[in-house]
Formats: C-alpha cells, sequence, structure tokens
C-alpha cells in the first residue's frame, strides 16, 4: 500500500537553488569563515525576495529533496555496515543542532528529526511536514541547517569536501538527459 508521503506524489522544487545556499554555506566553514558575514547574508535574503512566494515554497521542496536524497545515500552506506541510518545519524545531528541555539531554536528539533526519520525510512520529508501545516519562519534556519548537517556528514564519511554536492549536480545532470 503506497503512503500519501511517498516521494512519487512528492514535487522536487528547485534542488539547483536549495543546493546551491548548502554548498556556499560549505564552501564558507571549510574557508575558515564560520560565521555567515554581513554581505553574504545580505546576498542570500535578497536571493530569498526575489524568488517570492512560489520560488521559496520551490526552494523548500528542493531543501526538503535534498535531504531525501541525502539520507537515502546514508541508509545505503550505512547498510552496507549492517548499520541503520536512523540509529547512526539522527542522534548526532540533533545534538549539533542543539548545539546551535542561534540557528535552530529547540522547539524545531523536533520536527527536523521528524524530517529525517521520514527520509531515512523512505517518505518523502516535504509530504510529511505538510501534513502539520505550513511551514513557519522559526524553521527556515533549522530546515537549511538540517540539510547542510547532512551533505557536511556525507562529506566527512567520504572524505571529500565536494562529494555531498557533486552527487547531486550529477544526480541532475542524468535526470535533465534522461
Amino acid at each position: 500500500m503506497s503512503s500519501p508521503c511517498d516521494p512519487q506524489h512528492a514535487p522536487a522544487g528547485d534542488v539547483g537553488a536549495a543546493l546551491m545556499m548548502i554548498d556556499s554555506r560549505l564552501k564558507a566553514i571549510y574557508d575558515g569563515r564560520s560565521e555567515t558575514d554581513a554581505e553574504q547574508q545580505a546576498l542570500t535574503d535578497q536571493f530569498a525576495v526575489s524568488l517570492g512566494p512560489r520560488g521559496v515554497d520551490d526552494l523548500l521542496d528542493g531543501a526538503c529533496t535534498l535531504i531525501y536524497m541525502f539520507m537515502q545515500w546514508l541508509r545505503m552506506a550505512y547498510e552496507d555496515h549492517d548499520k541503520d541510518v536512523i540509529e547512526s545519524v539522527v542522534p548526532n545531528l540533533v545534538a549539533t543542532m542543539r548545539m546551535m541555539p542561534r540557528s535552530v531554536r529547540p522547539e524545531a528539533i523536533p520536527t527536523m528529526a521528524g524530517l529525517l526519520v521520514a527520509a531515512g525510512t523512505g517518505l518523502s520529508p516535504s509530504l510529511w511536514r505538510k501534513q502539520y501545516g505550513d511551514w513557519t519562519m522559526d524553521e527556515m534556519n533549522p530546515l537549511e541547517a538540517t540539510a547542510f548537517l547532512l551533505a557536511e556528514h556525507i562529506n566527512r564519511l567520504t572524505d571529500d569536501r565536494d562529494f555531498a554536492s557533486r552527487m547531486i549536480t550529477e544526480a541532475l545532470t542524468r535526470a535533465d538527459e534522461g
């Protein structure tokens, strides 16, 4: 029986724009810029405003698609080592988010953990979240942080700072060619 949260029913959204935002955050951290500088934040804010309401929805769906794709890759990688992705990834990411109180408010952490569990069990994070109502402004930073932390986790596992971004870029290229 198919779930209403099955990824085949979910919009992919603007995966490219979501990846661009995550990749720029990764590069900033890897370059030693742990704080977002004012200029980069202004550009990010300007980009978000330029999207308009429909574009923001597409960006949110794109971020959820990234989370889904990252969790599916992690699921396969952990299963190759007889480990469970939920047990191996979720507690670590939740603990990391708890150490980020300026970016991730404590009340958003259960939602982000739910997104991870949904994605790790093969459900669409976007459709899973939608059943509880619209996204809130307080969930924007935690959603970005969740996608960022997953990408960084993949990059650490592969010992390749560009692996997660390259994996998504290659998947998008294959989809465009298909």
